[in-house]
């Protein structure tokens, strides 16, 4: 029995010899990591440090502090790494590598740097998502601002682009409702131009398809977000091209109103005239053709026509 208690003590003391080299070396493993650390060598630090918190874990009770300090180190390194990556324009790796630094944050209870690592990665996204919009790679630019959006929802220049993506991929339904979310997120000015644009554009091509009616809508639904002159045009001629002259004459008076010095007003004021003389409103269509006699295409035209309804 004296001989096991004897062989005991000896092996406690042996461990005891063992844990106190361990912690030596845990120790200055740290040490050697910090140093790396302040020459910026990020990313030999975090390996230091990883393999220090491994060996001061081994030590139980007499690593606590290690483990702490370790803890507190390595998501910052982390988030170094990943600052580091974004100013070499490494995106990919960079939101790769943010990402990293919420998950170890998160894990090892520092809140801080899990938000400011988080707080980064639609910043990434924003930039790589920039970077093709300006390469006019369209579809993966929209799928990147998707991403934005997914982290941010009320993020409006990101809904904004968003929906310029979607308009150049073709999506034009899905671009208003991503307009309509920046308009909704600070971007009110921005998001409604770029409607009145969307909605002039394919009232023109609307027009020019034969579809009137639809012309017609979208040509109002961009003069109310723009008051461009120009959808009035757009819907006086649909109107007029489906035989509905009264709503015709309506948006071409708007039209005049609206842009009375623009290069085709003699056109516009000669078709008003004939507009109002097939309904045989001599005065209106007088007042009108009045006002095209000096068109130098359609004035002498213009001229006839008062003169015959003398």
């Amino acid at each position: 029995m004296k001989k096991i208690l004897v062989s005991l003590a000896a092996l406690f003391a042996a461990a005891a010899m063992v844990s106190a080299q361990s912690m030596a070396d845990a120790t200055e493993t740290a040490k050697l990591a910090n140093e790396s650390l302040g020459a910026g060598n990020y990313e030999t630090a975090l390996a230091g440090f990883q393999e220090a918190l491994k060996m001061a874990e081994a030590c139980g009770e007499e690593g606590i502090e290690l483990v702490a300090t370790c803890k507190d180190i390595i998501p910052k390194t982390v988030n170094a790494i990943a600052k580091q990556l974004l100013k070499e324009e490494k995106l990919d790796e960079a939101i790769a590598k943010f990402g990293e630094a919420v998950a170890i944050a998160r894990e090892y209870g520092d809140d801080e740097t899990a938000e400011k690592a988080g707080d980064l990665i639609p910043q990434v996204y924003m930039k790589k998502a920039g970077n093709l919009l300006n390469a006019k790679e369209f579809a993966a630019a929209a799928e990147t601002y998707a991403k934005v959006l997914e982290l941010q929802p009320a993020n409006g220049i990101a809904a904004l682009r968003y929906g310029q993506c979607l308009e150049n991929s073709g999506k034009g339904e899905e671009a208003i409702e991503a307009y309509k979310l920046a308009a909704a997120n600070g971007q009110e000015k921005n998001a409604n131009s770029q409607m009145g644009k969307f909605y002039l554009k394919r009232s023109v091509d609307e027009l020019k398809a034969k579809k009137y009616a639809d012309a017609v809508k979208d040509a109002n639904a961009s003069f109310e977000l723009i008051n461009n002159p120009q959808a009035l045009q757009v819907a006086g001629q649909a109107s007029q091209l489906s035989g509905k002259n009264a709503e015709a004459i309506k948006y071409f008076e708007q039209y005049l109103e609206a842009s009375p010095n623009a290069k085709n007003a003699g056109q516009i004021a000669y078709t008003v005239g004939a507009l109002y003389q097939q309904a045989k409103n001599n005065p209106k269509a007088k007042e009108f053709f009045a006002k095209a006699v000096n068109d130098p295409k359609y004035g002498a035209d213009a001229q006839k026509a008062l003169n015959a309804l003398k």
